[in-house]
């Protein structure tokens, strides 16, 4: 069976597990309905707000649609140029999935500050795009740094051993408890030798990784190369991101002139509203439809937030044309 068959049962899979367990709530409207606005926000990447982190990383499709949905609900930080810590990135990913693990936020603020991740602040399109790597790729990325460890330990390229998913946790986990990150920094590889070691890894990987071509390309641009550097590199290719599909280009992360003109429409009501003369107002309202919204509720109510949280009024089929 190939992979879009399973990504497909995987889809009716949820979608039906859903419908028994909240039959009736979502049998009212109609189970052809359901069916075609299940999907259709599928298609048009909606389905992954406020749901569990176990679903959001089942597919590449739906971690994809995690990163869109990020970026459109928080792009406005990045025209503001406001620096964010790791547990603020944080606290905005737990608004679109409450069990959102620091770990992951971690691992992508190494990329863009290798020497100081739990303390350094980042732009959002520094954070985003290497977010977008580490989410996307992860398994594959914790393979090359056990390889890249390898390589370090002075082992040659016949004895790396490309790992399991499973060696990857135990390895991965020894390799960030006893290893100074400032000397990790610096040290580097040959690069050459780490091409060699990430061609055969790719040859028998069963997760999703950047193509071979981009990973030559970014090897072959420097004699050495270190874990962080390599991956800094991979995080700002443009093909990669145009490969996963979920970002612009750099030049346009923060042009949305349709979303601007939705922000400028409820700035305005907010402001000429009774009693909003403060941004509090603006936060208990966000509070509280991340408290009310949940994958429980049906599907009319879902797809009505759906929209609010992208800023648009049209129907959410339309919304990403």
């Amino acid at each position: 069976m190939d992979c879009r068959s399973t990504q497909v049962l995987f889809y009716l899979n949820d979608a039906v597990t859903q419908l028994l367990d909240h039959k009736e709530e979502y049998t009212q409207f109609g189970l052809v309905r359901y069916f075609a606005e299940y999907f259709s926000s599928v298609k048009n990447s909606n389905h992954v707000l406020f749901r569990e982190l176990s679903y959001i990383r089942a597919t590449q499709h739906n971690r994809a649609s995690f990163i869109r949905v990020f970026w459109r609900c928080f792009r406005q930080i990045g025209k503001s140029g406001d620096l964010l810590s790791v547990p603020e990135y944080r606290s905005l990913l737990q608004l679109l999935c409450p069990d959102f693990p620091l770990e992951a936020v971690q691992s992508a603020s190494r990329i863009v500050l290798a020497d100081d991740a739990s303390d350094g602040l980042m732009s959002f399109s520094d954070f985003i795009y290497s977010f977008q790597l580490q989410f996307c790729y992860q398994e594959f990325l914790d393979s090359i740094q056990v390889i890249y460890q390898d390589l370090l330990a002075g082992k040659s390229p016949n004895t790396v051993i490309v790992p399991t998913s499973s060696s990857v946790e135990q390895l991965v986990s020894v390799a960030t408890e006893e290893s100074d990150r400032e000397e990790q920094q610096q040290d580097v590889v040959d690069s050459s030798t780490l091409a060699e070691c990430v061609d055969a890894l790719c040859e028998r990987f069963k997760h999703s990784y950047p193509s071979r071509t981009c990973l030559r390309e970014v090897l072959e641009q420097t004699d050495k190369v270190s874990y962080y550097g390599f991956l800094q590199s991979l995080a700002n290719h443009e093909s990669i991101n145009q490969t996963i599909g979920a970002l612009p280009s750099k030049e346009e992360l923060l042009i949305d002139p349709e979303m601007d003109q939705e922000l400028d429409k409820l700035i305005a009501q907010i402001s000429v509203s009774p009693g909003s003369n403060s941004s509090g107002s603006a936060i208990g309202g966000l509070k509280e439809v991340q408290r009310r919204a949940s994958p429980r509720r049906n599907i009319h109510h879902r797809r009505k937030m759906e929209v609010e949280s992208d800023g648009s009024t049209e129907e959410t089929d339309s919304s990403e044309n």
